[in-house]
């Protein structure tokens, strides 16, 4: 009211920002200040809203639960509190058990709980009972509408039995909010209200001290906003209940059993979407109005009204293609294969876009007509990262009159499954300054490339001190293993690393000697993990790879202990005898489109924690038990696949970049194993277009 009136209000303030100038002392040394880990906490940020609900011995198991199960996961922070003893907590329930079930009791402790352990962390502090039904996003929208700065004692005041007139306390059953300042103020006064103050009912206690020893009183109006409640009567019905002041309510009580709190967010549900419903129609009318005005005129309505239009490709390369299907195959598949049969998640996808469908034309044409699905014809869809997935669909509709008369025909629709709000996914904290262990594998035939490898690590980790270490793994022939006291093959690598070790005085390179015939990664990474604490960050790298600070940074980054592991796919550069053939090759700066690809059949890269290896190890063990020949037909990426919940992160890393080399497959892998090494090669060649101009240069000097 008073901002109305273009005047401020009691205890209102005009803020204005200011500059604190930085000074230093020049007289006193520096110190490194030490910086949070978040940025939110550096500048005192708070979380908006802490919900705690009171419960107890004989509706923990019912009320409560049904609690949880309707609006707990709306709001960002909920506890449960009970006196109990070693109460049995319910599945998905954050319990706190105080250990005394007087309700005075259970309040107090309740109080200094969440004063101790989250009086910092929060704004807004919302107490409840497990009998209440509260409507968790007007709760929500409520306290963004109400300033942090004053003491807020806010819910449905009522009047002591036998006081003050003007004093009233929160009704505890239809839930009260409580501002942080408030509860900062009340705690120092917590234990004399337990001693001074009797009442049987603990809001009425805590009523009472927060009026004695701080002055404030319950209001239900504040800053222009109202605590709107409804008090159920007995066999109510929340269907037929459409009273204004009930589908007001920010909270319902007394809710007498599980079925019934079900039953009321039901009804909220629906009020709340019949709400939404009304207001997109409101402002998809605004747009078309709004638009209308615009140079675009009508024409500038884009479909559906008030969501993005299509992407719009530049280039024949930005095209984004449909995806036929029909209802029950689709004819683009993750494998590749030209046709696949319709299941899961796409199956329940095409079945309720077709079910929608027909309901929005009944929804348009009823009374009239009457349609119901005979079959669909022709089904597309594609995905626009600008607008969500689109649909059209041909389908074959049976339309009956009024009268009776019925008659078949075709009809296209066209829908959108429009993107919703975006979520931030939340991960576990990760930093930058974890240790990596690259674990370099080395047969004979890799001899020619560690020299440049070696350099490369020199130069981007040892130069620049980078926290990272190397450990050599040499893998020998069971031939060139009898040889090895006459004629060492990995004797010139092994000279390299001493002269590094000179070099880098501080540094030391370990190397791991293994005799097999078949080098499967798996049994390699045995040995080498069983040489390393287990908190050990592991990058497997090839002999190929050029390691940079800025790939091990998000090596450590996307590599989460216990959550996620990371499987980076490289840049491959092409052939320069077909790319360039004889012309000078390009520059250092590498032009992805024109000198290589992302080789996604290449898993040899590897980033994980030595725990979540052995885990996952463990778990193949016991599947496997003592076949170890099984072992030769998997690579890391299997292993973390199949015997680990983890999440396996693979996405393309242009910060590794490996030069064109001819690998050698070894045919005694397994038939998958050695396939994804052939095709490695063939499409590392070069691109189609430098193929097909080498083919026909050939077919040119052929010719001649």
């Amino acid at each position: 009211p008073e901002a109305a009136e273009g005047r401020p209000g009691p205890g209102h303030e005009d803020f204005r920002p200011r500059i604190v100038p930085y000074y230093r002392d020049p007289n006193k040394p520096y110190k490194k200040v030490l910086r949070t880990r978040y940025i939110q906490t550096e500048l005192g940020f708070h979380e908006r809203l802490f919900v705690a609900v009171l419960t107890s011995k004989a509706t923990l198991n019912t009320l409560a639960v049904a609690v949880n199960k309707t609006v707990a996961h709306h709001f960002p922070r909920l506890l449960y509190f009970t006196g109990l003893r070693s109460a049995k907590v319910p599945h998905g329930m954050v319990l706190v058990a105080h250990g005394d079930e007087r309700p005075i009791w259970l309040m107090y402790e309740t109080m200094n709980y969440i004063h101790q352990h989250f009086g910092s962390d929060y704004d807004w502090f919302y107490i409840m009972q497990d009998d209440t039904y509260a409507q968790a996003e007007q709760v929500k929208a409520l306290v963004t509408h109400l300033s942090i700065n004053q003491d807020v004692y806010l819910g449905r005041a009522e009047e002591f039995i036998g006081g003050d007139e003007q004093a009233r306390y929160c009704h505890g059953g239809f839930g009260y909010l409580l501002s942080r300042s408030l509860l900062l103020k009340l705690h120092p006064h917590l234990d004399s209200c337990r001693n001074e103050i009797l009442s049987v009912r603990p809001d009425e206690w805590l009523g009472r001290c927060i009026i004695d020893f701080l002055g404030i009183t319950c209001v239900s109006q504040l800053q222009g906003q109202h605590y709107h409640t409804y008090e159920l009567a007995k066999n109510t019905e929340p269907e037929k209940e459409e009273e204004e002041e009930f589908q007001a309510a920010l909270a319902v009580h007394p809710v007498s059993d599980m079925t019934l709190m079900y039953r009321l967010h039901k009804q909220f549900s629906r009020i709340q979407l019949d709400r939404v419903y009304q207001e997109i129609q409101d402002l998809q009318m605004q747009i078309r109005n709004l638009t209308a005005l615009t140079p675009a005129g009508e024409a500038g309505v884009t479909w559906p009204v008030g969501i993005n239009a299509p992407f719009l490709p530049k280039s024949r390369f930005e095209v984004i293609s449909w995806d036929y299907f029909t209802e029950q195959h689709l004819f683009s598949c993750p494998d590749g294969s030209p046709k696949c049969e319709l299941s899961g998640a796409s199956k329940a996808d095409v079945s309720e876009i077709i079910e929608s469908a027909v309901e929005q034309l009944n929804r348009r044409y009823q009374p009239l007509l009457r349609f119901s699905k005979r079959q669909l014809l022709n089904g597309y869809r594609r995905f626009d990262p600008t607008r969500g997935m689109e649909y059209m669909l041909d389908l074959l509709l049976e339309a009956a009159t009024q009268k009776g008369h019925s008659h078949v025909l075709a009809k296209r629709v066209s829908l959108v499954r429009p993107l919703s709000k975006v979520e931030i996914i939340p991960m576990p904290y990760v930093t930058e300054a974890t240790r990596v262990q690259l674990v370099l594998p080395l047969t004979v035939q890799d001899l020619d490339f560690v020299a440049n490898f070696l350099d490369m690590f020199a130069m981007n980790t040892l130069d620049t001190h980078d926290n990272a270490l190397l450990t050599l793994l040499f893998i020998y022939h069971p031939y060139d293993a009898q040889r090895v006291g006459q004629v060492d093959v990995f004797a010139g690598v092994k000279a390299m690393v001493g002269e590094l070790e000179k070099r880098y005085a501080e540094v030391k390179i370990p190397w791991i000697s293994v005799k097999t015939e078949v080098p499967s990664q798996v049994k390699l990474m045995d040995i080498v993990s069983k040489k390393h604490p287990v908190d050990t960050l592991f990058f497997l790298a090839s002999v190929w790879t050029e390691i940079n600070m800025e790939f091990l940074n998000r090596c450590r980054m996307n590599t989460i202990s216990n959550w996620q592991v990371f499987f980076p796919v490289h840049f491959q550069e092409f052939n320069p005898a077909l790319v360039y053939r004889g012309e000078q090759t390009a520059s250092s700066n590498t032009d992805f489109v024109r000198d290589g690809h992302f080789d996604r059949h290449s898993f040899a890269e590897a980033c994980f924690y030595n725990s979540d290896y052995m885990t996952a190890r463990t778990k193949l063990a016991a599947d496997i038990l003592d076949r170890d020949e099984v072992l030769e037909s998997m690579d890391i990426f299997d292993v973390f696949l199949h015997y680990s919940g983890l999440h396996l992160f693979r996405a393309v890393e242009p910060g590794l970049v490996q030069k064109y080399t001819l690998r050698s497959c070894n045919p005694r892998l397994s038939e998958e194993l050695y396939h994804r090494c052939v095709l490695s090669n063939l499409e590392g060649l070069a691109s189609r277009s430098h193929l097909a101009m080498a083919l026909f240069e050939q077919e040119q000097a052929n010719s001649t």
